[in-house]
């Protein structure tokens, strides 16, 4: 068997240096528990840490944007046009607004939309809202 070395050393640089402490104690306890007390170590996290990451998995800041929308809708557009069409949802910057009929869609595209966009991107920046997309 040549080349088999069942115990070979590790060079000094592999290990990791031990505190005066963790000396004393394995020294004391006959054994070094270091390994031990590291893997039994709680693997606690800040609560603030973990909310952080549940909020933003349940996207809660979009969906109580898309909420503020529908309440920005009724008191910004004009109330002959909130009463024929309203918000329905919003997807990668396009807003989707549902017309009650084509006399309406027809007048809202071409009269009203630009204006609309404009103020609903005054109030809640470019980004949430590039376009609209109206339907009946």
């Amino acid at each position: 068997m040549s080349g088999y070395f069942p115990f070979q050393q590790r060079p000094r640089s592999a290990f990791k240096p031990v505190s005066a402490r963790e000396r004393v104690l394995s020294q004391w306890r006959g054994w070094n528990a270091a390994p031990v007390e590291i893997a039994k170590k709680a693997s606690s996290q800040a609560a603030g840490d973990v909310l952080r990451r549940v909020m933003s998995g349940l996207k809660i800041e979009k969906r109580m944007a898309e909420t503020e929308i529908v309440q920005v809708w009724n008191n910004l557009i004009d109330p002959v046009i909130t009463a024929h069409a309203h918000p329905t949802g919003i997807h990668k910057g396009t807003l989707f607004v549902t017309v009650d009929s084509n006399v309406w869609l027809d007048e809202i595209v071409r009269y009203r939309r630009r204006e609309i966009l404009e103020r609903l991107q005054n109030s809640f920046g470019h980004e949430m809202i590039a376009r609209i997309s109206f339907r009946v």
